[in-house]
């Protein structure tokens, strides 16, 4: 009997697919996403040096603050505003986007455009 595949595990995949053609240099780091059902995570990485240059998430108290009635979309955009702020106070201007085998819709896109108002390019 064929075993049924779980959509973490489809989700993984589709990561390492998106992981083949996207690499992260030190002129031009990947922005990593990470979501889950209530929370919101994004990373700027080197992966040359293998170290992570900035991150935001939205458990953050510069975050926490401004959360209140607010949508998990427009937390995330946010989330996408700090961590391109943080990002820029290290020199990074331009970025490659690692949507973490998500679709871009929704919270992922979210953040893509919050860091994209917030100066990083990709």
């Amino acid at each position: 009997m064929k075993r049924q595949e779980t959509a973490y595990a489809a989700r993984l995949r589709r990561h390492l697919r998106v992981r083949k053609k996207v690499r992260g240099t030190q002129e031009r780091p990947r922005l990593s996403v990470y979501r889950s059902l209530s929370h919101i995570y994004a990373q700027v990485i080197d992966d040359d040096a293998g170290c992570t240059l900035a991150a935001a998430s939205d458990l953050e108290a510069a975050v926490r603050s401004q959360v209140n009635g607010k949508r998990k979309t427009e937390v995330a955009k946010l989330v996408g505003g700090l961590v391109a702020q943080r990002a820029g106070e290290r020199g990074v201007q331009q970025v490659v986007f690692d949507r973490g085998g998500y679709r871009f819709q929704g919270r992922v896109k979210a953040l893509a455009e919050g860091a994209r108002e917030a100066g990083l390019t990709f």
